[in-house]
C-alpha cells in the first residue's frame, strides 16, 4: 500500500528553511492528491494538531497554518476517483460526542463514495487539551474512553434500532443516524505505539499507523521494527481479522546516492533550530510511548524513519520495511511536488519489478 502524508500544515513535516515549493494550502494539496492518484497511490492521510499563534515559531513559522484534516480530506474525496482519503480526529477534545462524529463520518463516507477512512486519535500532548478547557486524561484511560466512543459509533452505523445507552463516559437516548455509511462503516484507522493502543486497535482498527521505537535513523529503526509490528498484530489473534500496519518514511531520493546525500545535507544545514527547540519542548510534555528514541535532530527532515539515497536505495528501504512486516507506507517528502514526481518515475518501476507493487490499470477508473 502506498499513501501520501499530506503537508496540510506550514512546513509539512520538515523543520528547515532550505528553499522548496511545499505549501499547506488546499490547492497545493489537491494537486498533490490528484498526482498521487494518477501514479496509483491508494490513499492520502491528513495530520491533526492544535497549536497556538505562530505555530512553533522560527523563521519558518513551522505549522503556523494548519488545515483541518477532516474537512480537507473529505473535500479531496469529492475531487478524486479511486483514492482513499483518511481523516484524523481527536475524539476526546472539546466534549465531542460520538453521535456527532457518527453522522459526520457517515456523511463523509457518502461524499467519498465509500473511499473514506477515519483515524481516531486520543491526543498525547499536555497543552492541546487545555485549549479546549480540559486536562489531559491518563494514557490508558484515553483508550477506555475511545473504546466506548467507537462502540457507540459502530452501533449507530449498524442502524438496527434507536440507541439508548448509559455508558461510563457517554449517554444517549433514542439516538439514530441515517443514512448509514455506504459499506457498513468507514475504514477505521488508529495511530498507536503502546500496548493499550494495540489492544484498542484489535477491537476496532482496520489500519494501524505506528511510529518507530528505534528512532528515525533507518538502520537503527529496522532492527526493532519486526518485533514492534509483531506486538501490534498479537492482540488480533482470535479476532478473525488482521490489520494493515503502516509507517511514515520521509524519503530523500535523487538520481545518484551522492546527489541524495548532498540534498539531505543542504536541508540539514538550514535547520530551523528555533522551531525545533519549541517543538521539542512541547513534545517532551507528551506521554506518547513510541518516540523515546527520537531526538531533536530527527525533526529537520522529519518522518518516523528516513530513507536517503538513489532509487535503488529507496526501493531497498521500502522492501526492508515490507520484510519487517509492514503492509504499506504513507510517504512524506521535503519538496513534495517535484519529489513525488521523481519517486513515481524512478522508484515505482523498481517496486513493481520486485513484486512489491502491482501496476495499476488507471484506464479502468
Amino acid at each position: 500500500m502506498l499513501g501520501l502524508f499530506l503537508p496540510t500544515q506550514t512546513g509539512g513535516f520538515s523543520q528547515s528553511t532550505y528553499p522548496r515549493t511545499t505549501d499547506w494550502s488546499f490547492e497545493y494539496n489537491k494537486r498533490l492528491s490528484l498526482r498521487a492518484e494518477a501514479h496509483g497511490f491508494e490513499f492520502v492521510f491528513g495530520l491533526q494538531q492544535w497549536i497556538p499563534k505562530g505555530g512553533f515559531g522560527g523563521p519558518s513559522r513551522y505549522r503556523e497554518n494548519f488545515l483541518d484534516p477532516f474537512m480537507s480530506t473529505v473535500a479531496l474525496s469529492a475531487l478524486t476517483t479511486r483514492l482513499i482519503t483518511i481523516s484524523t480526529v481527536h475524539i476526546l477534545y472539546g466534549d465531542l460526542h460520538p453521535l456527532y462524529l457518527a453522522r459526520f463520518a457517515a456523511t463523509a463516507d457518502h461524499i467519498a463514495g465509500g473511499k473514506f477512512g477515519l483515524n481516531m486519535v486520543t491526543g498525547y500532548d499536555a497543552a492541546e487539551p487545555r485549549m479546549f478547557g480540559m486536562q489531559r486524561v491518563a494514557h490508558d484511560e484515553r483508550y477506555d474512553r475511545a473504546d466506548e466512543f467507537v462502540d457507540i459509533m459502530e452501533a449507530l452505523w449498524e442502524g438496527s434500532e434507536n440507541i439508548t445507552r448509559e455508558g461510563r463516559f457517554y449517554r444517549l437516548e433514542g439516538a439514530y443516524v441515517s443514512p448509514r455509511p455506504k459499506y457498513g462503516r468507514p475504514i477505521m484507522v488508529s495511530a498507536s505505539a503502546s500496548q493499550a493502543g494495540f489492544e484498542y486497535a484489535s477491537r476496532h482498527s482496520d489500519i494501524v499507523f505506528t511510529s518507530s521505537p528505534g528512532g528515525a535513523i533507518f538502520e537503527r529503526a529496522i532492527e526493532v521494527l519486526p518485533e514492534h509490528v509483531a506486538k501490534i498484530r498479537a492482540p488480533y489473534a482470535g479476532t478473525g481479522r488482521s490489520p494493515k500496519v503502516i509507517i511514515f518514511p520521509l524519503i530523500i531520493c535523487k538520481e545518484t546516492r551522492a546527489e541524495a546525500f548532498a540534498y539531505r545535507d543542504a536541508i540539514v544545514a538550514q535547520a530551523d533550530l528555533e522551531s525545533i527547540r519549541a517543538y521539542t519542548a512541547r513534545h517532551s510534555g507528551g506521554d506518547a510511548q513510541g518516540w523515546q528514541q527520537h531526538v531533536p535532530a530527527d525533526r529537520v527532515l522529519g518522518g518516523h524513519v528516513q530513507i536517503v539515497g538513489d532509487p535503488n536505495d529507496v526501493a531497498d528501504g521500502l522492501q526492508r520495511l515490507h520484510e519487517a512486516g509492514f503492509d504499506g507506507v504513507q510517504i512524506g517528502f521535503y519538496d513534495y511536488a517535484p519529489d513525488l514526481e521523481f519517486f513515481a518515475a524512478r522508484v515505482l518501476p523498481l517496486l513493481e519489478a520486485r513484486g512489491l507493487r502491482v501496476p495499476v490499470d488507471l484506464s479502468a477508473t
